[in-house]
Order: structure tokens, then C-alpha cells, then sequence
């Protein structure tokens, strides 16, 4: 009885007496869903001076719009002001118009955000097999999932994709036309890449599989939901293809494979010499993201093809609906724009993010029905032998079932750090107070990793950062890139012509250096310089034991300093005799 009553309580199908059933896995899955938000929240709001790594990028800008004078002829805040989605800006400029500050938005999102993947990739998981317990582990899996990533709790474009393409995939799924084509707006305007793989779920969907061969649907609702999606998706794409962006074009591949910041140890590592880490696991270039399998649960997700091979075994397969072809539409159209992508390469952004998303959506539903078709099966076996005085069966069946749920539920807390969101914390309080006190036009020149959070914590502009050093856009990067060699070859110059003219050149009010700067050590230990053959240059300058010029003055021209830094006045460094 013990074991008839577990199975109908967990994987019972859906119909008119297990409404109930819906509601209280849908409740248990929010509940964790809430859970690991406020995980989240805990860690964005543990300290004052916390930011996301790569709001760092996305959203130092916005506090022009509460204050119009910062950042003013800004290369970095104009850049990336520029290449912000339109719904993405709105979003946060609406915001900034009733006071609510861009970082303390961008710390509450997430955890929306999050609430909205819970429910949709519930639906979804019932649309394809109608079974509460499957939802609920779908919505578990994705969740974890979700935050041992920084993707939603960066709280920048990419994060929004995650709930608007999953409405998308449920409204597609549905037939629902209004719904779905507001979904696909949405996409548009905050994340437009992926656009591209909805609409080619839409033209996959008009193929269909008949009489042992592919042939075009016969429904005519998969034509009328192609056509009300593609005629949205044209719209919503039109203005960026119309408009051109002043810091184009995207870089070729020809240009990027002479920089040394495309290839392994890089800023943007893309080219790798084994075809492998090229086409499969490579971060931008391969079509399999690393955290794929993570947590490492949804590894039962690659056994779905297998149990769907032996109906007798699994009898819940029966329940399974044709809807899952989404998943192989979904795998289709994300493989079909990253070969695509890969073609173009740069000009539809990086390949990699055409599969990331989709295959994290298809492992964690394939996972949940794969798990659901085990523990039915478990209980369906164990139920055959219940009337025994000693049913063996059903102590092992308990037993697994046991373990597969604790191993769902209980995951995240053998992950350290669980949430990896990856917060980073300013520490220099005292150096961000001395330059929020000086005019908000300053700028400031730094090789020094602590230049990142500037822009961030003091609001006033940086020559450069490796936070900003992005290198897709030519018309970005080439002056950007050229503002890091002249910045290399000044500050390790035996000629103080040289920094005073690189203070001329860029209008630096404030240069800030480490401690440990003028050591070689300091720079071959520092990637991000080293991809410059000034930097290269540099080492060998302070081997041979040379002191740069700028190494001279710091004790005339400092005005501020800590534990690991010293600001040095460019006015200063202006009038000292050569």
C-alpha cells in the first residue's frame, strides 16, 4: 500500500484529480526558487561597495541618468552605452526617473528574474510530460543551474533572454499568437541574438515527420504561428539593421587571428589550436558551454534518447507528448545559427552564445523526464511484489528513489560558494571617496586592476580597464587598444617627455600605480598586459634593472596613497623638469 500510494503521489499524470497535485509541486517549486533567490540577495547586499563582475560593464553608464555630467567624452561610457538593447536601457532608465539607482535594481532583478524561469520551464516540462513531479524537477535543475552561472545575476542583457525565451518556447508550444509574438519583442529588445534560433524553431515547426519521411505540416496553425512570429521578428530586428553603429564594424576574422587577445591567455580567448576546444568546449567558440552538466544531476538528461527505446520498462513513456520535438527543434535552430555565426564570424556576436541557453533548457528537461521515467519505473516494479511478507523491491525501489531525490534537493549545498554569482568587492574606500571629491570631468589613467571598480564606486571616467577591454567592435577597440600600448610605453619610459606627452594626448588629471609597478614581476604576472608587446618590451626595460621616469616622481606627486597604491597628480607631473 506504501509504495501504490508513493507512485500515484509522484508521478500520477495529470487529470481533473490531481489539479491539487499541480499546485503543490508548483508551490514546492517556487518555494526553492524563492530559496535560492534570497541566497542570492544575501550575497549582492552583503556589503555596500558589492558589484556583479559584469555590471561592471553593463551598467556604470546609467548613472548619467540621474546625473547627465558624468562620464562626459567618456570612449568606455559611450561605448557601452551605445551597444545597450533598447528595452534594456528603457528598462533601467524608467527606473532612474522614479530614483531607484541602476546597481540596486540590477541586484533585485535576478531574483524576478529567476521567479519567471521557475514557471515557465514548469509549463513547459508539463506540456511535454504531464506529470507534477517532472515539473518540479525541472524547475529544480534549472535552477540550480541559473545560479552556479553569473548569467541572471548579472543582471545585463543576456539575463533577460533566460525567462523571455522560455515564455517564447511555452507561447510556441501553446499556439498562443499575441502571447508568443510579445515574447519574441521582448527578446528583441533586450537580448536580439536569439531572435535568430526562435525564428528558426518557427520554420522547423512546418516540418514534419510522416510516413517514414520529412514532409510539411499539415497544420495550419504551425503556418500562422510561422508567419505572426517571423513578421514580429523582422520588425523587432529591422531598427538594428538599419542603424549603424559608430563603433563598428565588427572586427573580421582575419584581423582578430593577428591579435594575441583571441588566443588562449587572452582577454577574449576565441582560436584554440585543438579542433576540440575550437568547435566543442571552447568558452566563445564551442558549442558546449563547460557549466553544461552543472549541477551534475542533468548528466540523466543523456539518457533520455536510451529509456525512450524501451516502452515496456518505462511505462510512464506512454505519457510523453509530441510536444517534445521542441527539444529537437530548439537543439536544430541553436546548431543551425551557431554554424552560421561561425560563418560570419563576429557580426552575429560569438557562436557560443547561440547554444548556451538552449542546451541548458534541453538538458534540464531532458533530465526531468529521464528521472521521472526512472522513479516510475522504480515504484512500477516494486508495486509487483508489495502483497510479499518482505518485498525486497520495494526497499531497494524506496531506497533509490530516496537517493535521486536527495541528490535534486541537497546539491547546491555541497557546492562551495553556492550561489556563484560572482560578486566582487570594492575595498578601497578611502580611494574612492578622494575621487568622487574631485570635478566630475577628471580622467584617470591606471593599468592597476582597482581602475575597474572606478567608474563604478567614484563615478568619474578611466582612461582603461581590463573590465572594458572588449575587443569585437574595430572602431571601439583600435582606440582603445591604443590607448593601453601608449599607456604601457609612458609609464615604463626612461623619458618624462614621454608621460607628458601621453597626459597632453588623453587629458589625464590623475594617474593611479602600484606599489609594485616598476617591478618585472608586476607585469609578466598580469595577462591582460602581457598580450602587448610594449608590456613584453617593458619587462625587458626593468630587468636590465632601468628605472622608469615616472617611478621618480612619485614622491613629489603623489596626493593620495594606501597599502597598494599611489595617485600621482598629472598637473604635477606637468611642470617637472625633465
Amino acid at each position: 500500500m506504501l509504495i501504490s500510494n508513493l507512485h500515484k503521489f509522484l508521478t500520477n499524470p495529470i487529470n481533473q484529480k490531481t489539479q491539487k497535485g499541480i499546485i503543490f509541486w508548483f508551490s514546492l517549486s517556487i518555494t526553492f526558487a524563492v530559496l535560492y533567490g534570497f541566497l542570492v540577495l544575501k550575497k549582492a547586499f552583503a556589503n555596500s561597495l558589492s558589484v556583479q563582475d559584469d555590471a561592471r560593464q553593463h551598467i556604470f553608464w546609467m548613472q548619467r541618468f540621474s546625473n547627465p555630467d558624468l562620464f562626459p567624452n567618456d570612449l568606455i561610457a559611450d561605448y557601452f552605452q551605445s551597444v545597450a538593447p533598447a528595452g534594456y536601457t528603457w528598462l533601467y532608465k524608467s527606473a532612474a526617473f522614479i530614483g531607484i539607482n541602476p546597481f540596486f535594481l540590477a541586484k533585485i532583478i535576478p531574483f524576478i528574474l529567476g521567479l519567471i524561469c521557475t514557471y515557465y520551464i514548469f509549463r513547459i516540462c508539463l506540456e511535454i510530460l504531464p506529470v507534477p513531479l517532472a515539473g518540479f524537477i525541472s524547475t529544480l535543475v534549472m535552477n540550480q543551474a541559473i545560479w552556479m552561472k553569473d548569467d541572471v545575476a548579472s543582471a545585463t542583457p543576456r539575463a533577460f533572454v533566460y525567462p523571455f525565451f522560455m515564455a517564447f518556447l511555452y507561447y510556441l508550444i501553446r499556439g498562443s499568437f499575441v502571447r508568443m509574438g510579445i515574447a519574441i519583442t521582448l527578446i528583441g529588445l533586450f537580448y536580439p541574438q536569439y531572435v535568430f534560433v526562435a525564428s528558426g524553431m518557427l520554420i522547423l515547426r512546418l516540418i514534419s515527420w510522416r510516413n517514414g519521411r520529412f514532409q510539411l505540416s499539415l497544420e495550419k496553425q504551425d503556418f500562422l504561428l510561422c508567419g505572426v512570429g517571423l513578421s514580429t521578428a523582422f520588425l523587432v530586428l529591422l531598427p538594428y539593421a538599419l542603424t549603424s553603429s559608430e563603433y563598428g564594424p565588427a572586427i573580421s576574422r582575419e584581423a582578430a587571428m593577428k591579435l594575441r587577445e583571441f588566443y588562449p591567455n587572452g582577454r577574449s580567448t576565441f582560436f584554440h589550436v585543438h579542433p576540440k576546444d575550437f568547435w566543442l568546449t571552447g568558452k566563445r567558440s564551442g558549442m558546449f558551454p563547460k557549466s553544461l552538466f552543472t549541477p551534475a544531476t542533468q548528466c540523466a538528461g543523456l539518457l533520455l534518447p536510451f529509456l525512450l527505446s524501451f516502452n515496456s520498462a518505462f511505462p510512464l513513456i506512454k505519457n510523453i507528448t509530441n510536444r517534445i520535438w521542441l527539444l529537437v527543434h530548439l537543439l536544430l535552430s541553436s546548431l543551425g545559427m551557431f554554424l552560421i555565426a561561425h560563418a560570419l564570424l563576429f557580426r552575429l556576436h560569438l557562436p557560443s552564445r547561440y547554444t548556451g541557453l538552449s542546451f541548458r533548457i534541453i538538458i534540464a528537461l531532458a533530465t526531468a523526464i529521464t528521472l521521472t521515467l526512472i522513479i516510475d519505473a522504480l515504484l512500477s516494479w516494486a508495486e509487483n511484489r508489495e502483497k510479499s511478507p518482505i518485498n525486497f523491491r520495494g526497499i531497494i525501489s524506496l531506497v533509490l528513489t530516496g537517493l535521486i531525490v536527495a541528490s535534486l534537493v541537497l546539491y547546491p549545498a555541497f557546492v562551495k560558494g553556492f550561489p556563484l554569482v560572482r560578486y566582487k568587492l570594492g575595498k578601497a574606500t578611502n580611494l574612492y571617496e578622494f575621487f568622487q571629491q574631485q570635478p566630475e570631468d577628471i580622467m584617470i589613467a591606471s593599468v592597476e586592476e582597482e581602475a575597474n571598480f572606478l567608474p563604478t564606486f567614484s563615478q568619474r571616467s578611466i582612461l582603461l580597464g581590463r573590465e572594458y577591454a572588449i575587443p569585437y567592435q574595430v572602431g571601439y577597440y583600435s582606440q582603445f587598444r591604443q590607448r593601453v600600448i601608449d599607456l604601457i610605453v609612458a609609464q615604463y619610459s626612461s623619458d618624462l617627455k614621454d608621460v607628458k606627452d601621453f597626459i597632453q594626448k588623453y587629458g589625464i588629471d590623475f594617474w593611479m600605480i602600484h606599489r609594485g609597478a616598476f617591478t618585472p614581476e608586476y607585469v609578466e604576472n598580469n595577462s591582460w598586459l602581457m598580450q602587448y608587446e610594449s608590456a613584453q618590451e617593458a619587462v625587458t626595460f626593468l630587468q636590465l634593472r632601468n628605472i622608469p621616469a615616472l617611478a621618480k616622481t612619485i614622491s613629489i606627486c603623489t596626493v593620495f596613497e594606501n597599502d597598494s597604491l599611489f595617485v600621482l597628480d598629472a598637473n604635477c607631473l606637468k611642470v617637472i623638469k625633465n
